[in-house]
């Protein structure tokens, strides 16, 4: 579904277009054509393939979907690939490919019902940025899908504090290894996302910059920067939820060696119990204080304080 297409020059707005005629403005000169999309049909990517000679291969990513975050080039154009995320019960991930030449950007969202009418529009109100063109265009839109990983990242900081607030509660340490495990996944589908983007964009800084970019470098410097600062927090998060993890099977460890420590003193208490009454058991005829009125009452007192005595001890020594 064709959500937008209009032409630009000097940072205006020159007219929305119909895609017939995409191809008329792209004759003129200093003016370039941006057009948005919403999980295209084959025949909408095809039209767009032709009108903007898009390279076969990365039609193909688009098509395709399901694409690892990159930037590649093409010649004198460019092919991105960028997930956007949603942050519901669990992760969502969409997919926002972007189209960028010299006198065009097509940008084409999948899985996704994050809108980026809002990018046009700050855009078209910085006449004096947007006149950069469509280098300008695509930072703008992976900037907007970047500033959506920041909310994101805050909440599952804030999970993490909550988690770890009740590491060391009893009763709960199966509850927050299941938390954690789930934290995890939802760390691992922001750093899936976020590292791969990051690589791709610092080239633009530490390498040769595509023809299309040269005017906006400072710009994708500056969501270089962002994109690192969100790595480091996940790589903390990771690191974070790691240590929780240990730390919570070594509590489960250290209360299996405790209730284990329970069961081998009660273990002993009975075992001395046992060991005297089978003594005094025993059918011989001839055994001290077999026929004497007090050997009961004596041997089963005996038994209770031998007891006693081990429980005390035990007590004393932390195992009861």
């Amino acid at each position: 579904m064709l959500i937008n297409c209009a032409s630009y020059k000097n940072g205006k707005k020159v007219a929305d277009l119909d895609p017939e005629s995409i191809d008329y403005h792209l004759k003129r000169t200093n003016e370039f054509i941006w057009v948005a999309s919403l999980d295209p049909t084959l025949d909408e990517v095809n039209q767009m393939r032709n009108t903007f000679d898009l390279h076969p291969l990365a039609v193909e990513d688009a098509l395709n979907g399901h694409q690892r975050p990159k930037i590649e080039e093409y010649g004198r154009s460019l092919f991105a690939v960028i997930q956007i995320l949603t942050l519901k019960q669990e992760i969502e991930v969409g997919e926002l490919d972007i189209f960028v030449g010299e006198d065009y950007v097509y940008s084409v969202r999948n899985r996704s019902n994050v809108g980026f009418l809002g990018v046009r529009e700050r855009c078209e109100q910085e006449p004096d940025l947007l006149k950069q063109g469509p280098g300008f265009v695509m930072y703008a839109l992976i900037d907007a899908v970047v500033d959506r990983y920041f909310p994101i990242v805050d909440h599952l900081e804030t999970e993490l504090e909550e988690i770890e607030d009740k590491l060391f509660e009893p009763n709960l340490t199966q509850e927050n290894i299941e938390r954690l495990f789930e934290l995890k996944k939802k760390v691992m589908f922001v750093k899936h996302a976020v590292t791969p983007l990051m690589e791709a964009v610092g080239k633009f800084s530490g390498g040769r910059v595509p023809p299309v970019c040269v005017n906006s470098m400072e710009y994708f410097r500056d969501l270089y920067d962002h994109l690192s600062r969100i790595n480091s927090i996940i790589e903390g998060m990771r690191e974070a939820i790691a240590t929780a993890i240990q730390v919570s099977l070594s509590q489960i460890a250290l209360d299996q060696n405790n209730v284990q420590k329970r069961l081998a003193a009660w273990a002993a208490i009975f075992a001395v119990a046992t060991a005297f009454a089978g003594i005094w058991g025993m059918n011989f005829e001839q055994m001290p204080e077999l026929k004497w009125s007090y050997g009961y009452p004596l041997a089963v007192g005996f038994i209770v304080i031998s007891c006693l005595f081990l429980f005390w001890r035990f007590r004393r020594a932390g195992w009861l």
